[in-house]
């Protein structure tokens, strides 16, 4: 019973988009009997996104499977300020590429179907997207997942280096006064 409700409390805090369903027939003897797929998006919207693909003959059951399937993968992104990317970055899967960029306060989420689910579920508020290549939202989805998993925080390249996080941002504006001068 606890399990039970601990559990409902954990998936509360979830907020899902389905971003697809697709019907597919399959042809029998006695004429075609249809299934669905469903493309669903999860995420806690505070830097958490997970995207599934479930199967099924009904459309929620195939909803439900997607959902399940999507709290399972989880990732966590690294997010400047809670509300955009640390830089600009490229993703790609199969034909679909999408370039995803920073963006300052109040410009909002500019981006098409598939991606914009992928950052309102993640809590992103201010991001540039543009795909480039395949509209198909199962590549786009996974394109746009790509591009997060190659986001690096500024704290995780300090650590990779063996610095501290004040020294990598020191260097940094040491370089862009230098490029502003020149």
């Amino acid at each position: 019973m606890a399990r039970e409700r601990e559990r409902e409390e954990r998936d509360s805090e979830f907020v899902d988009k389905l971003v697809h369903i697709n019907r597919v027939a399959k042809v029998v003897k006695g004429g075609r009997r249809f299934g669905f797929a469903a493309l669903v998006v999860v995420g806690d919207q505070k830097g958490r996104v997970g995207y599934g693909h479930g199967k099924a003959r009904e459309v929620p059951e195939a909803i439900r499977k997607a959902t399940d399937a999507a709290k399972r993968r989880l990732t966590r992104v690294p997010l400047r300020e809670g509300r955009t990317l640390h830089h600009d970055v490229l993703g790609r899967h199969g034909a679909g590429k999408v370039l995803l960029r920073a963006a300052p306060p109040g410009t909002g989420i500019i981006a098409g179907g598939p991606m914009r689910a992928v950052f309102e579920t993640l809590g992103m508020q201010d991001v540039v997207a543009k795909s480039i290549g395949s509209s198909n939202p199962y590549n786009m989805v996974r394109a746009t997942f790509d591009a997060l998993k190659r986001q690096d925080s500024p704290r995780s390249v300090a650590a990779r280096r063996n610095l501290k996080v004040s020294t990598l941002q020191a260097r940094r504006r040491e370089g862009e006064t230098e490029a502003a001068a020149d």
